[in-house]
């Protein structure tokens, strides 16, 4: 299938790959889910360019399916042993509640779902709402899937982000294209969740995509420490990653917690002593500074005391001594009323008698 590549240089780049997917997948007849995010992991940008995906994709005679089970629909329960920890009971509880309250919605068929459509495309908002309920079993399923990605976020708050994405992609689904919701509405909810993942995570934000690159990165390392017996070395990551090791220490620098200056410190029983009050202020100068310049300033004064009143406002004016605003000559010679070269003789003499004062020895510490 031919495709008309645009001016715009992301467009363009997209297309190519896109036609790339393509052709690799006619000699199977299908794409799983899996290699379509290979090939496109900033979900966040790609996302706008779906349907020209799945159109191509269709046009060419290839179906896209879940492979590997990277989706499990029918999967309605979730195994308390199998999270590991990663739940509380109170919370298993609400998250065992909300599935039986999602199991009274039926699931449809196909012929119900383009039913759907186009009384949504009618303007009928009810049949947006059988439709939404209809799927949000996709939505936990899409949901456990991220689960330990942020200590922030519950499961019961990725499958509210997720239900979010859900609508979008309610709002969003053109039955006319011929793929299924379901294979639609797994960009917008995996989008949303880790979006939300991205933005509620971290004090910082980071962007979508590095947000997937640190979980693979987290998960090679899990893994190679368990093969290897060791932490691995960032050579060995970035082998394994297939990338350069120089991305490896960048995603490590990213890969950081953001730690609280109200953090306690020191014994539990004392509870007045945070970190913020072991962290020096570089803006703030220190006390034998502070000292040391008054002092200078002092020895400074006593000698242009040595000075004739108009020598002394001079280089008061032309160094800026006395309000920290440096005057040039032509400045200086306007307010005495004569030639800046005038004014560079005075100066010129000042500094001499400064150079042979006695006392001037005092400022070379300085």
């Amino acid at each position: 299938m031919s495709v008309k590549i645009p001016r715009d240089k992301k467009k363009s780049a997209f297309l190519r790959k896109a036609n790339s997917l393509l052709e690799r997948s006619k000699k199977r007849g299908f794409v799983t889910y899996g290699e379509i995010l290979k090939e496109f992991p900033q979900i966040e940008d790609e996302i706008l360019y779906l349907d020209e995906l799945y159109e191509m994709l269709q046009g060419g005679g290839v179906d896209v399916i879940e492979g590997g089970g990277f989706l499990d629909v029918e999967d309605h329960t979730v195994d308390k042993q199998r999270l590991g920890g990663l739940v509380s009971s109170g919370e298993y509880d609400s998250v065992q509640m909300y599935l039986k309250e999602i199991g009274r919605y039926r699931l449809i068929n196909a012929a119900e779902e383009r039913n759907l459509a186009q009384r949504i495309i009618a303007g009928d908002l009810e049949a947006k709402n059988e439709l939404a309920k209809a799927n949000l079993r996709l939505v936990v399923s899409i949901a456990k899937k991220y689960m330990g990605r942020s200590s922030d976020l519950s499961l019961l708050d990725l499958i509210q982000e997720g239900n979010i994405g859900l609508f979008k992609a309610v709002e969003k689904f053109d039955w006319t294209k011929g793929y299924k919701f379901s294979t639609y509405a797994t960009w917008w909810i995996r989008q949303a969740i880790t979006r939300a993942i991205a933005d509620q995570s971290r004090t910082i934000r980071i962007p979508v995509h590095m947000v997937e690159t640190i979980a693979k990165y987290k998960q090679v390392v899990r893994r190679l420490a368990q093969d290897l017996g060791r932490e691995p070395l960032p050579g060995e990551i970035a082998t394994e990653m297939g990338i350069d090791v120089g991305k490896i220490h960048h995603i490590e620098s990213i890969d950081q917690t953001t730690i609280s200056l109200e953090r306690p410190v020191g014994d539990e029983d004392d509870g007045k002593s945070v970190l913020g009050e072991f962290i020096a202020d570089d803006k703030l100068a220190p006390p034998d500074y502070n000292a040391s310049q008054r002092i200078l300033q002092d020895q400074i004064r006593e000698i242009l005391d040595d000075l004739s009143p108009k020598e002394r406002e001079i280089l008061e004016l032309r160094h800026g001594l006395k309000d920290g605003v440096q005057r040039t000559l032509e400045e200086v010679g306007k307010q005495f009323a004569v030639t800046r070269e005038r004014i560079r003789q005075i100066e010129a003499k000042a500094h001499e008698k400064i150079r042979t004062h006695k006392k001037i020895k005092r400022l070379h510490g300085y």
